[in-house]
């Protein structure tokens, strides 16, 4: 379930305020499931790349290299916060190539 607005905003900036604090930010330092669908919610249209991200917020299976894509590509469209919070979308996406590949490999 896509997070509200609000709770997008506050997660992200939550998130953003922690990362900056540190000199190497980990991968896992990122938004939630929910919040990372909210932002493709907040960021769908009708255009390609406002299009995988509403097949991203609604649930539907979007390659991570074009979700990172289609967030960046956004991003050059978005507000200030619009732009913060694709950003947290693009760590998200990141986070989760980085797990998955983590548990590819062997001894992972």
């Amino acid at each position: 379930m896509p997070a509200t607005e609000a709770q997008v905003r506050s997660e992200v900036t939550h998130v953003l305020d922690r990362r900056a604090a540190l000199q190497h930010p980990p991968y896992s330092l990122t938004v939630s499931d929910a919040v990372a669908l909210g932002i493709g919610r907040l960021h769908s249209s009708r255009s390609l790349t406002g299009e995988v991200l509403a097949r991203f917020a609604a649930g539907g299976s979007v390659d991570g290299d074009r979700l990172i894509e289609a967030a960046r590509f956004e991003q050059g469209y978005a507000s200030p916060e619009g732009f913060a919070a694709l950003r947290c979308l693009v760590l998200w996406v990141h986070h989760r190539m980085h797990r998955a590949e983590r548990h590819r490999s062997p001894g992972g």
